[in-house]
């Protein structure tokens, strides 16, 4: 089968003819109907994730497709079953995942970082009956590809995280895949929505999916414009970018005793100095800085609900498709600034 992988970290990644997987005992082969590109792609393109040890890799871990091959110990699904999976694949018999909190579940498996992705035709999954997820008629592949990690998480962390009530405040830092996903569940959710992020096409969509107003980071101090919005402040702020500068404005811009919510990944290497949490606002305004890392699949039944009903629209985040052999270079430019949405790279089709 083919499928795009980097030999070193940083390195050039390449189409390459590699073999089909095979399923594991539990686990299931996927046949790869459409799969998300997303900053954590670029992360672990880049050596930021520990869980990537062997290379070459294949990168990739939120997608849509078909079951093509079942293990022998998997009970709850068959053949031609359409799915998705989180991007955390919990082990299903924890403490944590026995209440459907699979998403911190301490022997967590991850596609596209602890093993090969979904970048590729085909892509084996393990512990099949704790972590794959049926997908109803309503969603098509290409929004599908975008829920396993941006629209999912987006979703834990306003509704389950930060359970952002109506009338509430909510400022969103970064307006990519999982930012404008956040900005739309808190919309929808009754919350009066900020939208913050560099790009003009960002704002306007921003705009377009619920946001009340929007912020230029180059116009000057975030977090004064945000309280000259909300006087005392917002009352969540979520860092959807991962930087320090905007870790450090969502803080700054609470009111006290608001959360801030970090879905961004933040590697350690790029906190430092004035660009840390300021942590003495933490201390003085009795704020909670909290993390939300993606969601199991015990979640997944209340958001495809909301999404079949017509409450989330998550299909408008979906701005572009390509074929896998964009997907490289696609990958490479999500280090610098790209455009506002989700990209999905649809394997088995010329890109549109």
């Amino acid at each position: 089968m083919r499928a795009v992988r980097f030999d070193a970290f940083g390195a050039a990644p390449y189409i390459a003819d590699v073999d089909d997987p095979v399923p594991p005992d539990d686990g299931v082969v996927i046949d790869v109907s459409a799969t998300g590109l997303c900053r954590s792609d670029w992360h672990g393109w880049q050596g930021h994730d520990p869980d990537i040890t062997v290379l070459p890799h294949v990168p990739g871990h939120e997608f849509a497709g078909l079951v093509s091959a079942v293990g022998q110990d998997v009970r709850r699904w068959r053949v031609g079953d359409r799915v998705t999976v989180p991007f955390i694949c919990s082990c299903g018999t924890c403490g944590y995942c026995l209440v459907g909190d699979g998403q911190v579940c301490p022997d967590q498996w991850q596609p596209g970082f602890s093993g090969p992705g979904s970048f590729a035709e085909r892509v084996a999954i393990p512990r099949a009956d704790a972590n794959l997820v049926a997908l109803p008629d309503a969603v098509d592949d290409a929004t599908a590809a975008a829920l396993g990690c941006r629209f999912a998480t987006a979703y834990r962390a306003v509704r389950q995280v930060a359970r952002v009530k109506p009338g509430e405040v909510v400022a969103v830092l970064g307006c990519g895949g999982v930012g404008l996903s956040a900005v739309m569940i808190a919309a929808a959710a009754g919350a009066v929505v900020i939208g913050v992020d560099v790009q003009p096409e960002a704002r306007e969509q921003a705009t377009a999916l619920g946001a009340a107003v929007v912020i230029d980071p180059a116009t000057g101090d975030v977090a004064g414009q945000v309280r000259a919005f909300a006087p005392g402040g917002a009352d969540v702020g979520i860092d959807a970018l991962g930087s320090g500068i905007t870790a450090a404005a969502s803080v700054a811009a609470l009111r006290p005793r608001g959360r801030h919510v970090q879905v961004g990944l933040l590697p350690p290497a790029v906190v430092r100095g004035s660009e840390t949490i300021p942590m003495h606002l933490v201390v003085s305004r009795e704020l909670a800085v909290l993390g939300s890392h993606g969601m199991a699949a015990a979640g997944y039944p209340q958001m495809l609900t909301e999404i079949a009903d017509g409450t989330l629209r998550p299909a408008a985040l979906v701005a572009r498709t390509i074929g896998l052999e964009s997907l490289p270079g696609a990958l490479v430019g999500m280090g610098a600034a790209h455009p506002p949405g989700v990209t999905v790279c649809l394997p088995r089709s010329d890109a549109r």
